[in-house]
């Protein structure tokens, strides 16, 4: 039995989605409202319904933006809500800004017993800017340290939204959780939009499925659609014909019809993965229309190489890395190869978890395995000279690879990505955190007392002092309270300069990292101690050095293996044993100029692999 959508008008739809911090019950709260509109049973093991990837069920995180559409009474009539749930890290907040492209009005999820943190916050203005109509709501009421009217204050200085507004529930335990939905259909405006004019859809999100090809998930702007239209991709130009369309309860249900201000899924044939870009617009093939705006595309902030295990399945991981990135539109990717492990890519994120989350879910969906090396951030170089300028063709260029890192001569200055953070902590913790951002070279711009012992930090960092381990750091230093959250800020210039690793004064071209003056000494240092404890000893001894220029800044030394010559001496005079050492020396000496000396892939691997214990 297909539900007809027609008989939801404009007018009784609301398009809303649940955004909040990490772990302040979105999903938790998305169960509630899924049970009530009678969506899913009512069960003990309704836990986190939306989650539906592997990755989120382990890690118990929200890594994807989940649709679902309720059905629900109020006062006599029968509304449509559909209800997009989306994740809380500041890695995927690319997903958060998308879904709600797709809204007319958010639910602010805040936790009683935390208060607001910093993904509240830029969430919240993700939605102010959009000019969302912000529910707040305050969650967790049943917790016994959960103090709301506290909680109230910090939405009422913060975000300067009213205290009466503010809706306090358990979403656990179900408390208070018709009221949401009241507000949801008193408080949000229904969609602005024409069912008379042509069809006009948004693709906001898209899936692939071995046997039916792409499916998009669409929010309709303007028009009708139905199974059997013909229709166009304005990206690119090609006809479609519609197999299916229906609205997902969170699972599909094919529907004969989507109408306008409605959120629904279309199949429509397109077999090929480049087909279905996130933020293209569909329209009938005899009626075509003004393209929607769509999406600034995600800026990366953390590159990594990834490279097959083994060459032979280099084909394998390129579909497998095509389907993943149709599903997670902001990772970019760009081909690569290095001389140690072979042919790759070098893929954008939008952080490390992104990255951390990327690879699980390439081995658990696809069944592949990767090396994935240790992240860098993208710097750049401005070029000196015209004459450098008309052979690289621009003024400034982007430096992804640290092997590409140009010369100190070509260069006026070098550049490197900068970003706004935000950190929210107990005031006890204040002295510790600004300690820790200044050892990362970071700049304190502004500081806010939220209330009595919460304190609002703005720093600038630079990209690649935090991208490592900074959030491990932040957050073991305040025994897990604190919560930190960046933005892009551009670029700054900057010291930096290129390091080479030499082993026995031969540079090893796959270990050139690009650092910070200051912190040269510190990073060679501990890329010598990886080497040295992988690199397999030889009969003559290696030095691994880390060099700027000509200039040495770290050493070790692998020691040779060598035989016992004064194993035949009993006794005997001293003269005789320093013959026979000095003997074996020379010819050790002799050995090192020839010997030659191979990394083998394994300890090129675990130097360059992402490292967990710092």
């Amino acid at each position: 039995e297909k539900p007809d959508m027609s008989k939801f008008p404009v007018e009784d739809t609301r398009n809303f989605s649940i955004i909040a911090h990490v772990d302040h019950g979105k999903s938790t709260l998305a169960d509630r409202l899924l049970e009530l509109t009678g969506t899913i049973d009512k069960t003990k093991n309704n836990k986190q319904v939306l989650d539906k990837l592997q990755v989120e069920r382990e890690r118990g995180i929200t890594v994807k933006a989940q649709t679902a559409s309720l059905f629900y009474n109020f006062e006599g009539k029968q509304y449509l809500l559909n209800l997009i749930d989306t994740p809380g890290h500041v890695d995927f907040s690319y997903e958060v800004s998308r879904s709600l492209s797709a809204c007319q009005g958010v639910l602010l999820v805040v936790d009683a017993n935390e208060g607001i943190q910093a993904q509240t916050v830029a969430n919240f203005f993700l939605a102010f800017e959009a000019q969302l109509s912000v529910i707040p709501v305050i969650n967790k009421i049943d917790l016994k340290n959960a103090d709301p009217g506290r909680v109230e204050k910090q939405i009422e200085k913060v975000f300067d939204i009213p205290s009466d507004e503010c809706i306090k529930i358990s979403a656990k335990l179900g408390t208070n959780i018709e009221s949401v939905l009241q507000a949801v259909i008193e408080r949000i405006p229904p969609p602005k939009v024409h069912r008379k004019n042509p069809l006009r859809a948004l693709v906001f999100d898209s899936t692939f499925d071995q046997y039916r090809g792409v499916v998009a998930n669409v929010a309709l702007f303007d028009g009708v659609v139905s199974k059997g239209d013909k229709i166009v991709s304005a990206h690119t130009q090609k006809t479609y014909e519609v197999n299916e369309v229906g609205v997902l309860i969170p699972n599909e249900q094919p529907t004969l019809k989507l109408y306008a201000g409605q959120v629904g899924y279309l199949i429509a044939g397109m077999k090929d993965v480049t087909e279905a870009q996130i933020g293209d617009t569909l329209y009938l093939r005899n009626q075509p229309v003004e393209p929607l705006p769509g999406f600034k595309s995600a800026k990366a902030m953390v590159f990594a190489g990834m490279y097959p295990i083994d060459q032979s399945e280099y084909n394998n991981l390129k579909s497998a890395i095509e389907k993943l990135t149709l599903n997670d539109s902001s990772v970019t990717v760009h081909r690569d190869s290095s001389l140690a492990l072979g042919a790759g890519w070098r893929l954008g994120f939008l952080g490390l978890l992104h990255m951390e989350v990327f690879n699980q879910r390439l081995e658990q969906e696809y069944n592949t395995s990767v090396i994935l090396t240790t992240p860098t951030v993208p710097y750049k170089a401005v070029l000196a000279s015209a004459k450098l300028i008309k052979e690289y063709r621009e003024k400034e260029i982007t430096i992804i690879n640290p092997a590409q890192f140009p010369d100190k001569s070509k260069v006026a200055e070098y550049l490197e990505p900068v970003v706004l953070g935000t950190i929210i902590t107990p005031d006890e913790y204040t002295g510790k955190i600004m300690a820790l951002c200044q050892a990362r070279r970071a700049v304190q711009k502004h500081l806010m007392f939220i209330d009595q012992n919460r304190v609002m930090l703005k720093y600038l960092f630079p990209l690649n002092e935090i991208v490592v381990d900074f959030y491990d750091s932040l957050k073991s230093l305040s025994s897990g309270y604190a919560s930190f959250d960046y933005e892009d800020a551009g670029y700054q210039t900057a010291d930096l300069v290129k390091m080479d690793i030499l082993l026995n004064g031969n540079i090893v071209e796959e270990l050139v990292t690009v650092v910070h003056k200051e912190k040269a000494h510190s990073v060679g240092k501990t890329i010598c101690e990886r080497l040295k404890d992988s690199l397999p000893r030889q009969l003559f001894e290696i030095a691994i050095q880390a060099a700027i220029g000509s200039k040495i800044v770290a050493r070790e030394t692998v020691k040779a293996y060598r035989k016992n010559v004064l194993a035949k001496c009993y006794g005997g005079d001293i003269t005789r044993k320093m013959k026979l050492l000095k003997r074996q020396a020379e010819g050790k000496k002799k050995l090192r100029k020839i010997g030659n000396i191979e990394v083998p892939k394994d300890a090129f691997i675990k130097v360059l692999k992402t490292q967990s214990n710092k």
